[in-house]
């Protein structure tokens, strides 16, 4: 574990290296804290996106991880030896190795994310807790970029083996890559004393969703069968289940709750189970879970 007191002067995490101070400034220098190599040049207009970019991060992270701002054309011994091929392009070494990187401009976020990843991958933090890790690789699943997700998740356990938050976020990742398999072993795989974290239990009526939507029927042509017989309560419930498939929560809570009214019971009161399991998966403090349960309830103690 990084150990983090005052935060160190800017000109101690971010320094220009040349090929004279590589080894000493980058190599030696990861063995006690990660840093981060950003090769850039004077006339490349992306280095000059990325850099200050990349300096903001490093200096959020209050010493958790250096970085040194490499002049290609000044450098290109090293840059040879380690195959920059274009710029700007970014490596980040830990134990005298580099271990991640990335290449072009990116995102802020995902500078962020980067750099979250690499601390947590040396046993530290850029804030004091994971919970500023967490929030990026969750951005970076929002934003689409679940494989760099994953990554993030997978590190944050190494450092964190208990963090409920990183097993559900991990198994979200592995979904949204359409690896549900994948996605149910990592949540078997949470430690006995977090397998019931609220989280945890989210994740896995997620999954429970994602396999369902597997098997859901076009949503227009259940939608027909619904309208033509309202009391068809299996093409109801192939309907709730087609809607949420499609992104639609709010319609397939609504066509489960007209389901429970119709008949509770009908197939050992499949109704109320699937609401659970979606109100699960959308979380306690959701606005369609909460307004969906206070339906529910009302419904049940009528």
């Amino acid at each position: 574990m990084i150990e983090l007191g005052q935060a160190p002067a800017a000109t101690d995490m971010i320094k220009d290296v040349s090929e004279a101070d590589f080894m000493a400034e980058v190599v030696e220098a990861s063995k006690t804290v990660p840093v981060i190599v950003d090769f850039w040049a004077p006339w490349c207009g992306p280095c000059k996106a990325l850099g200050p970019q990349l300096e903001a991060a490093v200096t959020k992270a209050k010493g958790a991880v250096k970085m040194a701002k490499v002049n290609v054309d000044e450098a290109q011994m090293i840059a040879g030896q380690l195959q920059v091929q274009s710029i700007p392009t970014v490596y980040a070494f830990w134990q005298g190795q580099p271990i991640d990187g990335f290449q072009g401009a990116v995102p802020a976020s995902e500078i962020a994310a980067f750099v979250e990843r690499v601390v947590a991958a040396a046993g530290g933090d850029a804030s004091g807790g994971l919970d500023d890790a967490i929030a990026a690789a969750e951005e970076m699943l929002t934003e689409g970029a679940a494989a760099d997700a994953a990554q993030t998740f997978a590190a944050i356990l190494e450092e964190d083996p208990n963090a409920a938050a990183a097993y559900a976020g991990l198994a979200r990742a592995y979904m949204a890559l359409d690896d549900p398999d994948q996605a149910e072993a990592v949540l078997n795989g949470a430690p006995a004393e977090i397998s019931t974290a609220p989280e945890i239990e989210s994740a896995h009526a997620q999954l429970a969703l994602v396999r369902q939507a597997a098997d859901a029927g076009p949503v227009a042509d259940l939608t027909a069968a619904v309208d033509a017989s309202p009391d068809d309560h299996q093409a109801r419930f192939d309907l709730a289940q087609a809607l949420h498939a499609s992104g639609d929560a709010e319609g397939a809570v609504a066509q489960l709750l007209e389901l429970f009214k119709r008949d509770r019971e009908w197939n050992e009161a499949a109704a109320k189970t699937q609401l659970f399991t979606i109100f699960d998966a959308l979380g306690p403090t959701d606005p369609v879970a909460l307004n969906g349960r206070r339906k529910l309830s009302s419904m049940i103690f009528a």
